[in-house]
């Protein structure tokens, strides 16, 4: 427990560090953002120690990528295995956070203000913007972390973009990234994240997909998490 204790703490400043630099960088070169976002996700997954197995394949054609939030690392994962410039969805509260929320602003990630009543349509326009420049929508449908062995209902925002944007869609299953890093409790441990790929969705309004596809996706994880036992 000590000495994951301090991995904990040793990846927080490595982390603080990098992101500064990585900031500037993208600042710095902006027309090549997304090489210095995978140079810096290889490095995290070097520096964890981590070790990805992937069941299935991406479809990097999709338009959007679902995938269950358990930890910091989820991000880190699915950054380094996709070849596209995605664009992720986060909390306004991250991009209000003094020099850090640069993270989300200086590659052009999209933020929604959940107390904002107009935060729906902001996101379906800057989707759009985005899903323009050939970058995928990346986003958590659960909204926020879980605790890595079950998923929490999904909200409506993915369900409202795809819809109205006509996305096609690739949900996906991360398993043990909390383990991995826990960076409320500022645990670390080196080990191997498990990446399930589901069949691609085509989004339609007048089908059932987006509640089909959260009862399969929690189907998965629970499936794993049974054999774990």
């Amino acid at each position: 427990m000590i000495l994951t204790r301090i991995r904990g703490i040793i990846v927080l400043i490595q982390f603080t560090i990098t992101v500064a630099i990585v900031v500037v960088s993208m600042y710095t070169f902006k027309n090549h953002v997304h090489k210095i976002i995978k140079l810096w996700m290889k490095l995290q997954i070097f520096f964890l120690g981590i070790k990805i197995e992937e069941v299935g394949k991406m479809d990097e054609s999709c338009d959007m990528v679902i995938m269950n939030h358990q930890s910091l690392l989820d991000i880190i994962v699915i950054e380094h295995i996709h070849n596209r410039h995605l664009a992720w969805v986060g909390k306004k509260e991250i991009t209000d956070l003094f020099f850090f929320g640069h993270i989300m602003k200086a590659p052009q990630m999209i933020t929604i203000d959940r107390e904002n009543k107009t935060g729906l349509i902001k996101l379906i326009k800057e989707a759009k913007d985005r899903l323009s420049k050939n970058r995928p929508i990346a986003i958590f449908p659960e909204g926020t972390r879980s605790q890595g062995d079950n998923m929490l209902s999904f909200k409506a925002g993915a369900a409202m973009v795809a819809n109205k944007l006509n996305l096609k869609v690739q949900p996906l299953i991360i398993i043990n990234t909390k383990k991995i890093l826990d960076s409320q409790k500022l645990q670390a441990n080196p080990g191997v994240v498990k990446v399930i790929y589901l069949d691609p969705v085509q989004a339609n309004k007048d089908t059932n997909w987006y509640k089909e596809t959260e009862e399969k996706m929690k189907e998965v994880l629970a499936t794993h998490m049974r054999k774990e036992l």
